[in-house]
């Protein structure tokens, strides 16, 4: 590996200096977020070729591995159907095809079928095609959807008329796919974003109007405030249709009858800095998930329609310091209720009369479990999923009265997969603050031999309060067969234990986060289920900034490591408000342009913490498309890592330069890039070996 960083591609230097509160950074590469320049797109190739020139050695197992993960899916596979109007709706896939067919069937399931769209056709057309946003007018008679062609979650609105099969020629450009239709059908409500991509207004679409031509929509909210996003619903009773503000720490509701789409929206509580508060409604009431009144953990309030202002909520369950409150699901007869009590999700089942209160039972260390599509209001039933590390992903029902469960559907792994070869556990690291942190694990017991340092890869995310869960996934099987043992670290930053464990890894105790996945591997290095040479690290988006302020601190602890679309260059993007999504993110990392939080990010930054020191063997990937971590971060830090650091390990970045932050947009199509990745790690490792 020697040659390795003479032979590698060298973007050019072009001093750029950027100053911020009289502080100097120089940015020698600043030059590569111009892509119509004819050298960045150039840089970009070269840097493809040399990647797929390292890789070239690994392309046998590309496709065995390739091979080895679509075979254990399903490819004729179908949802569960869920009913709503009168019809039972559901996706399917066709054998050797990568995108979905989107059906319905009318009264029964042994109705015939109704394809409402087969994306197939149209993806065909297009490099990346992804549909978003169904919606099915309540006569039932038009389905509204969103194509995005880029991979920037930039979509366009079609109307399809369900009776005839014609897709009309009006559409409703520059939207974020979804929309909501009034009790009558004749209005449709979307929302559109602005240059940044911020979903920022919200307008009325009069579909009785005119069916073809030109038409003037009535903007009906602006969401003025850069910090906030906006989004219009319908309630679930389809009673209301509501626009909801959302900023990270405030949120706000306002709502108009669904049968009244011409009226003027009214609030519910008007937004107050830090005031969180999610509205569902049930009879005379809205139903408050809160954290008002310093209740981190949430709790849930009522209070009547009109009647909405905080000093009128009520109390229906209170707030608890050990249990976080994620979320509730309301039937005519039932409350549903989601919490998480030490990482683990509990469901919980009350009768609005008191007459039944009781938990499902899941008798399982570490797994994951969590509402499913429940959208018929009166119904008995509640559809639930559960699954774990070693257990396929099960949809589940229950009678809520009876208590009667039945397994609907389990996740069918193609070729058989026995749960009994693999064990899952929790473990516990020891912070560096003496804080606790849970790390949830799975291996193939037949390759797991204790104290004996074994092939690793460790996963975390770490922001938003984004909880990753540990579930199922048949493509791991690929790395578990194989002898790695796949290692969850929920560090803080992220939900697993309560809103305590977001606080705590956020702002200006974002490096939390860091220190969290440091102890992690150093844990697992200690108690000798790795080493430094078999230990290897991935996270992406949010967990690609982890990775990189991991590798500036203790590059030590690892042998290779994966940043998918890493968000890597904070301090110069959360500076730039032209940037998408950078102004709706300062409650999470703060604002530069105050000078504390200005120095703390630059003291994590992974491109600005670039250092001469050796490094782990790294992956990095992006996509030209992309709109949340704009490809520039990546490549950049891919040109500063490459001049500054002082081995000679691989060093590689691959930019697809037809996809956005989601990657591939076939189902299969996709796999190619997760056996990539996998194939780098399993080639380095066996090196090792």
């Amino acid at each position: 590996m020697s040659s390795l960083k003479s032979n590698a591609p060298q973007a050019k230097k072009i001093p750029h200096t950027l100053l911020t509160h009289g502080d100097e950074r120089e940015d020698n590469y600043y030059w590569l977020r111009d892509k119509e320049k004819a050298e960045t797109i150039a840089y970009l190739e070269e840097e493809n070729a040399y990647h797929k020139d390292f890789m070239q050695v690994t392309e046998d197992l590309q496709e065995t591995l390739f091979e080895e993960i679509k075979g254990r899916i399903k490819e004729d596979d179908q949802s569960v159907p869920y009913q709503k109007h009168g019809y039972w709706y559901y996706i399917r896939y066709n054998k050797g095809q990568e995108h979905p067919l989107y059906c319905r069937k009318k009264g029964s399931l042994q109705g015939e079928e109704e394809i409402l769209i087969n994306a197939n056709i149209e993806a065909a057309k297009h490099s990346f095609y992804q549909i978003g946003g169904l919606s099915i007018s309540p006569n039932n008679q038009w389905l509204a959807y969103g194509v995005d062609t880029l991979s920037r979650r930039i979509y366009t609105i079609h109307f399809k008329n369900l009776e005839s099969g014609e897709v009309l020629t009006r559409e409703i450009k520059e939207t974020t796919g979804s929309c909501t239709w009034s009790a009558d059908s004749s209005y449709v409500f979307y929302t559109t974003k602005d240059e940044t991509l911020r979903p920022n207004k919200v307008f009325r679409h009069h579909f009785g109007s005119k069916t073809e031509g030109t038409f003037e929509d009535l903007e009906v909210f602006h969401e003025e405030d850069s910090t906030f996003v906006c989004s219009v619903y319908k309630s679930k009773s389809e009673d209301f249709i509501l626009i909801g503000s959302y900023s990270t720490l405030s949120n706000e509701f306002r709502f108009i009858k669904s049968n009244q789409p011409e009226s003027d929206f009214s609030i519910i509580q008007p937004r107050k800095q830090d005031l969180e508060y999610m509205v569902a409604h049930f009879g005379e009431y809205w139903y408050i998930r809160t954290n008002y009144q310093q209740a981190d953990n949430f709790k849930l309030m009522r209070c009547p329609i009109y009647k909405s202002l905080c000093e009128n909520w009520e109390e229906v369950i209170p707030h608890r310091e050990e249990i976080f409150l994620e979320g509730i699901e309301l039937f005519r007869n039932y409350l549903v209720i989601e919490e998480r009590k030490e990482g683990l999700t509990k469901i919980r089942v009350k009768r609005w009369d008191g007459s039944l209160d009781y938990y499902l039972d899941f008798g399982s260390e570490t797994y994951t479990a969590g509402c499913g599509i429940n959208p018929d209001f009166d119904s008995e039933n509640l559809r639930y999923s559960y699954s774990s590390l070693t257990s396929p992903n099960a949809v589940m029902e229950i009678n809520m009265g009876t208590q009667e469960k039945q397994l609907l559907k389990q996740q069918e792994v193609v070729g058989g997969y026995d749960e009994n070869l693999y064990q899952s556990e929790r473990i516990w690291a020891d912070g560096h603050d003496g804080t606790k942190i849970p790390m949830s694990l799975v291996y193939r017991k037949d390759c797991f031999k204790k104290e004996q340092p074994q092939k690793t890869l460790l996963y975390a995310y770490g922001s938003y309060g984004h909880t990753i869960e540990p579930n199922f996934s048949s493509t791991r099987l690929s790395l578990l067969d194989r002898g790695f043992i796949f290692v969850i670290a929920h560090v803080r930053g992220g939900q697993y234990l309560g809103r305590k464990w977001y606080e705590d890894g956020k702002m200006l105790q974002k490096r939390n986060t860091f220190y969290d996945y440091i102890a992690c591997a150093e844990h697992l290095i200690k108690e000798k289920y790795t080493s430094p040479k078999l230990l290897c690290g991935l996270g992406g988006s949010a967990g690609g900034l982890l990775i990189g302020a991991v590798i500036n601190l203790k590059p030590e602890l690892f042998h290779a490591m994966i940043a998918a679309v890493p968000f890597v260059d904070v301090v110069t993007t959360m500076l730039d408000e032209s940037i998408p999504l950078t102004t709706g993110e300062y409650d999470e990392w703060g604002n530069p342009n105050n000078e504390e939080y200005y120095q703390y990010m630059k003291s994590y930054s992974p491109y600005d913490n670039v250092k001469a020191q050796d490094y782990p063997a790294l992956l990095i990937t992006t996509g030209l498309h992309d709109s949340q971590v704009q490809y520039w971060e990546p490549a950049k830090w891919c040109a500063k890592l490459r001049e500054t650091k002082t081995d000679s390990n691989p060093l590689l970045l691959y930019t697809n330069m037809e996809t956005g932050h989601g990657g591939a947009s076939g189902r299969f199509e996709a796999l190619r890039e997760t056996a990539m990745e996998y194939a780098f790690l399993i080639h380095l490792l066996n090196e090792e070996a």
